[in-house]
Formats: structure tokens, sequence, C-alpha cells
């Protein structure tokens, strides 16, 4: 494979509540994902995040994983109920020293952390006062921001807003596929607002705060095309892009929002608000895992959906799309669109495996392993074609709890076997450390 920039960044990603456990640990209160699992059929197997990974015991062991596959940055999630367990107000110091050895862990591993501040676990409490729905959010989270900015600057440079706007939005306030579990168009359309003015609020205080900070956000970015040629499912793929990949970056990046959610969003927009959320940021955070296919729906929120990809193109056994080269189109989208430098914060591949080990120990993930070459091939192309493409990081890490799939999702490079927490690295893992060690070689 082709050298890479010098300085290129690889890493691997997790997020706080799919893998820290710990749920009533040392003054953690619950969030909003804690709630979603206990509403009966949510969750696959009534599966819930209490133990996940045994992360918040075990990131020592973790981290030695991390030095041995020879990556050289950790994207991990700052479990907000876990610092602040009312969302406000009084500090849990036990959160924060949780985090402090974390940090200082991964340093002494040569291992650069990036801390990002929300991965949809919003404290209950905060909800229970209206949530991304109530304007104050903005408020609160950047409050939240100063504490974690103060605590952990002197250490971390490198933060993330939020991850994936698109998602937790859009599951959470139109679909009800995810935590609160609302589907109303009017309480979409405030949480898409109050996010991004959040956004725009926790830039301002990481700059403020943290000397030499770079700053980004990590959005969902999948190229949308219409399930079929109908007008209809053209126009309906048309505002799934819209409220999936662009009303969120639009806003930050551009001061604007795309034309069919301005419309839609412009009673909740007050006077300076575009000003408040178009923060200048030093990169575009990108996850990518497969092209998204719309169709109109009309019972629907938005009256438009997901749609089955047209035949012929393959899908793997969690039902996505399985089509490389869209990471291609995705990465020259957004540096057409953004200009910014592109980090890859998410890029893996789910099964409903067990993918369990072998009679040598051995996990042969042939799968995973195929679909990241393909992706790591595809942004080599994406390179020579002038996408400034700065880093990339593999999800996951670890198995761990994947939203509404459960523990019956596996998206890990390690294996982990949930009843004993044993970590065993698959081959995709070991393919991984010997792509890395040959990348930096060559770079060097």
């Amino acid at each position: 494979m082709p050298g890479f920039p010098t300085g290129f960044l690889w890493g691997t990603s997790t997020s706080a509540f799919q893998v820290e456990g710990a749920a009533t640990e040392d003054g953690r209160a619950p969030s909003i994902w804690d709630s979603f699992c206990r509403l009966k059929g949510r969750v696959d197997n009534g599966d819930t995040g209490d133990v996940a990974c045994d992360h918040y015991h075990r990131y020592a062991e973790d981290v030695a994983l991390m030095r041995d596959i020879g990556v050289g940055a950790y994207r991990f999630s700052i479990s907000w109920p876990r610092v602040l367990p009312r969302g406000r107000g009084v500090v849990n110091e036990a959160g924060l020293d949780f985090y402090d050895r974390l940090i200082d862990r991964l340093l002494e591993a040569g291992i650069e952390p990036w801390a990002c501040l929300y991965h949809w676990d919003l404290p209950q409490a905060l909800q229970d006062l209206g949530g991304w729905a109530n304007r104050d959010s903005a408020g609160w989270y950047a409050d939240y921001a100063v504490l974690c900015a103060r605590r952990f600057g002197d250490r971390v440079t490198r933060w993330a807003t939020f991850n994936e706007f698109s998602v937790f939005t859009l599951f959470g306030y139109a679909l009800g596929w995810g935590a609160p579990s609302v589907s109303d168009r009017g309480e979409h359309l405030k949480v898409i607002h109050h996010t991004n003015l959040a956004h725009g609020a926790g830039v301002d205080v990481l700059r403020d705060l943290v000397p030499g900070a770079s700053i980004g956000a990590v959005h969902s970015f999948q190229p949308c095309r219409p399930a079929d040629p109908a007008p209809e499912n053209v126009e309906a793929a048309a505002l799934f892009d819209e409220l999936w990949n662009l009303c969120f970056p639009d806003a930050q990046i551009l001061g604007h929002y795309p034309p069919r959610i301005a419309r839609a969003i412009e009673p909740h927009v007050q006077p300076g608000d575009m000003a408040r959320i178009c923060r200048p940021v030093d990169w575009f955070g990108m996850n990518h895992y497969a092209p998204l296919f719309a169709q109109a729906e009309p019972g629907a929120v938005w009256g438009c959906g997901f749609g089955a990809p047209p035949e012929g193109i393959p899908r793997t056994d969690i039902g996505w799309p399985l089509q490389p080269s869209a990471f291609h189109e995705a990465l020259m989208q957004a540096t057409a669109r953004y200009r910014l430098p592109i980090y890859v914060t998410e890029n893996g591949y789910g099964t409903k495996s067990p993918e369990a080990p072998d009679a040598q120990g051995i996990i042969m993930d042939r799968e995973r392993l195929d679909y990241l070459q393909a992706c790591i091939h595809e942004m080599v192309r994406a390179l020579k074609d002038g996408a400034d493409v700065r880093g990339y990081f593999v999800w996951s890490l670890l198995d761990n709890f994947e939203w509404g799939g459960g523990y019956g999702t596996r998206f890990g490079i390690v294996h982990v076997g949930f009843e004993t927490q044993k970590r065993t690295p698959k081959e995709s893992a070991k393919w991984y450390s010997t792509m890395i060690g040959g990348a930096l070689g060559r770079a060097s």
C-alpha cells in the first residue's frame, strides 16, 4: 500500500456508555440510555450498558492492548452523568478521577487522548427538564465543557464537541429508535438547533480554556441515494441527505442550514444564533460505514425513511450496504464542501456472528478484515485525488454494547467474552497492527 503523509495518525475509538459499565458506581447517575434500555423491547435481548466491557475497571488492560496494536491515538468519550450526576451543579470527583487515570495511562503508553464531550448519554436529570428540546441545554452543555476543559485541558488538546449529531437526533427525536424515544417533528427541529448552539458554545469554551486546542466535531457522513428512480424517492433522498449529512456541518462550518431544513427550522432561530453556531474549528470528523438509501414514507415524521439498497449491492449480516467505494465519495464530498482537514473518526464492520476463538484461540474475522482493507484503499484513493485526510480511527477497539443491537452485534477488532470479560485480539487487530507499522515505516 502506498505511503501516507508524514504525521498521519492511526487510532481506534470507543464511547463511554458502550464500554465503561460501572453504571451505578462511584456516584454515576443514570443517562437517557440507561432509561431507554429499561423500556421493554427497545434493545435486543433486553441488554443494558450496566457492565458493558467493564472498561471502568479494565482500562489499563485496554490501553495495553492499544499500545500492542500500535495505535497513536484513542478517541473516547466522557460520560456527562459520571462527572456531573445531575447534569449540572455538584461535581463528582470520583468520576473526574477515572478520566485522569485513563488519560495519564494513555500518555504513559505514548497514545494521544482524543476526548469527545458527548456521545449520546445525556444525564436523565437534564432530560427531565426537557433535554435537548429545552434551549437552556446549550448553557448546560457549556458549563459541562468548562468543567472538562479545566480538569483535562492540561493533558488533552484534541477535542470533539459531539459525536454524530444526526444519528442521535434522528433516532431519538424523529424515528423513536433511540433515547429518549420521541417521534415529533417539532421537537426534532428544536433539538437540531439547540445541539448546534451547544456545539458553538463548546468550541468557544475549549478555545478559551485549552491552550493549543485542536477542536472539531464528529459527523456521520454517508452518501444518500434514492432507493429507486421514482420522483418521490429522489425527493426523499434529498431531504434525508439534509437531515443526515448536512444540517449540522453546514450550520457549524458554512453558517447556514441547507434549504429544506432552513425553511422548517426558521421559527426556532433567534437573532445572532447562526454566529453562535458557526465558530472556527480545526478539523472535520467523519464517521463512515456505508451509503444510505432513502424512500418516501408518507406516514413518517419527515415523510421519508430508510429504503432497501438496489438489487446487486451486497449487505452485511446486520443489513448494511457493503460498498466501500462510497467512502471515497464521502471523503471527496466533504473535502469540496467544507475545506477542512479530515479525520476519519469511525470506520468499521459490524456482524451478528459471535466470532468465537477456534481451537487454536484464533478469531478469523475475514469479512471485517477485507472491509477495512477495502476502505483504507479507498482512503488512499481519496488522498491521491486531493482529500486532506490526516488520520483514521477504526471502530471499534472492543466488541461492546451496540445500542439497539445490544451485545449481539460486534464491531470490535478485539473480541470480548462478555461473561468473563476476556479480551482476545481478532485477526483484524493483527492485520491493523501490521498495516500501521508498515504505513509508519513508509512515512518516516
